[in-house]
């Protein structure tokens, strides 16, 4: 039985931006106007802002759920939100602006397709915004929108926004986003200006809603900022679990489940099994609903193979037509996510799809200043949150692509060998020349 279930389209985002900004009540404000949010929630939220002597609700109660967030109002952890409109659903990940959990956005980050970055109007484009923008683009997101938030609250709104959004606009052409994948937006919050409903408060703006803006905007499943002219790749499938029920019914089956990093897999698709090159053909796209007669980026799947081939966790199925060369020595931009100081020679765990191997660091080859937009030499060491271009040396082969040309199959994570904790998420390829606009030696 085949069964091809339309799904409606999805929208990953997420936010960023400085503490304060409003992210937390943006996020609040998204929810309470999409109707997201339960009666007795909004109950809830209502009676603390009254406790709190508040006029209105305060809607960062709505997502700021640990008590350590509420207590210091900063957002802390990554959290992941769910609402929908009419023409689109969204996931969105909610991360901190603090400097100190900067390693929070690159996560909740990673995977978006949009970003919707926050500045304070009365604060305007600051170097923790320069910050999150250069990580973004490393990132590759295809598309932003900057949210000049609190805009009520300064006296000449349309020079601050005209002022703000120059400014910004210059940055982010200088990191390689084109001029039409950048959205600039005058909200409040707060009052909820701009977000679900035109404000008359921004005559100067003539422009979408922040809804209408998420709900109308291309959704890039593969597109990369970095290099968006490039060829999709094909199927790339990290196998996560081989399954073999053994039983009566089902005696000699054996598929291998994971989910869809790349490309599409499909009944007589020649594939190619790495690293160990063994060459078969997909017989079926299995689901518990049934089987697919097509499986895009995204979805989790068993494949069966024509062939009785020797697969195991770890293991990469791809399309033959441009399968890549598994390799042990490559090139990774990293953003170093720890409190000790990396320096060459460390030995580590890098964690890539779903095969896990020991990783040495042969050497330190740049260090990027997201606030020049420069790259400058090898540095001694790369210390928290510092983004740099480093020589990797695998224990096992590795079956990635550029960065550039598959974000999924292009991403890497390097772990403590002792804790497990993540150490820096990278990407594989030269990330850094190809967003900044100047290169010191």
């Amino acid at each position: 039985m085949s069964t091809n279930t339309i799904r409606p389209e999805l929208l990953r985002l997420a936010t960023a931006g400085s503490v304060d900004d409003g992210k937390s009540t943006l996020v609040g404000r998204l929810l309470y106007d999409t109707k997201s949010v339960l009666a007795d929630q909004i109950d809830a939220v209502t009676r603390a802002s009254v406790d709190r002597g508040l006029a209105q609700p305060d809607l960062s109660l709505l997502v700021d759920g640990l008590r350590a967030e509420r207590e210091q109002g900063i957002t802390i952890d990554v959290a992941y939100r769910y609402f929908a409109t009419p023409n689109r659903t969204f996931v969105l990940a909610d991360t901190p602006g603090h400097v100190q959990y900067t390693r929070n956005t690159v996560s909740g980050a990673s995977t978006a397709q949009l970003v919707v970055l926050l500045v304070d109007a009365r604060k305007g484009v600051i170097e923790q915004t320069r910050r999150h923008a250069a990580v973004l683009a490393l990132l590759g997101v295809p598309r932003l929108v900057l949210a000049v938030n609190k805009i009520d609250l300064v006296d000449d709104a349309a020079e601050t926004f005209t002022r703000i959004s120059a400014e910004f606009a210059e940055l982010t052409l200088g990191l390689g986003w084109a001029p039409d994948a950048v959205q600039a937006i005058p909200v409040s919050a707060l009052n909820g200006d701009n977000v679900a409903i035109a404000s008359e408060n921004t005559p100067y703006y003539s422009g979408p809603t922040l809804i209408e803006h998420l709900e109308s905007v291309p959704v890039d499943s593969e597109s990369n900022l970095n290099d968006a002219s490039a060829t999709p790749v094909g199927l790339r499938f990290p196998v996560q679990y081989v399954i073999r029920p053994r039983t009566a019914e089902h005696p000699d089956y054996r598929g291998y489940a994971g989910q869809v990093a790349a490309g599409s897999a499909k009944p007589g698709d020649e594939v190619i099994v790495l690293p160990s090159g063994t060459r078969s053909t997909i017989e079926r796209v299995d689901t518990p609903d049934g089987s697919l007669d097509s499986a895009q980026t995204g979805r989790s799947v068993t494949i069966v193979l024509a062939d009785d081939v020797d697969v195991s966790r770890g293991d990469v199925i791809v399309s033959a037509a441009d399968a890549p060369t598994p390799v042990q020595e490559f090139t990774g931009t990293i953003c170093w996510l720890a409190d000790t100081p990396l320096r060459a020679g460390s030995r580590l765990l890098l964690k890539h799809g779903t095969r896990t191997s020991q990783v040495i660091v042969g050497s330190l080859d740049a260090l990027f200043d997201e606030q020049s937009l420069a790259v400058n030499g090898a540095p001694e060491s790369l210390s928290l949150n510092e983004i740099g271009l480093v020589q990797l040396r695998t224990a096992e082969p590795v079956v990635a692509d550029h960065y550039g040309t598959s974000r999924r199959n292009g991403s890497f994570l390097l772990i403590d060998p002792v804790g497990g904790n993540t150490l820096a998420a990278g990407l594989v390829g030269d990330a850094l020349t190809s967003i900044s606009g100047v290169v010191t030696a």
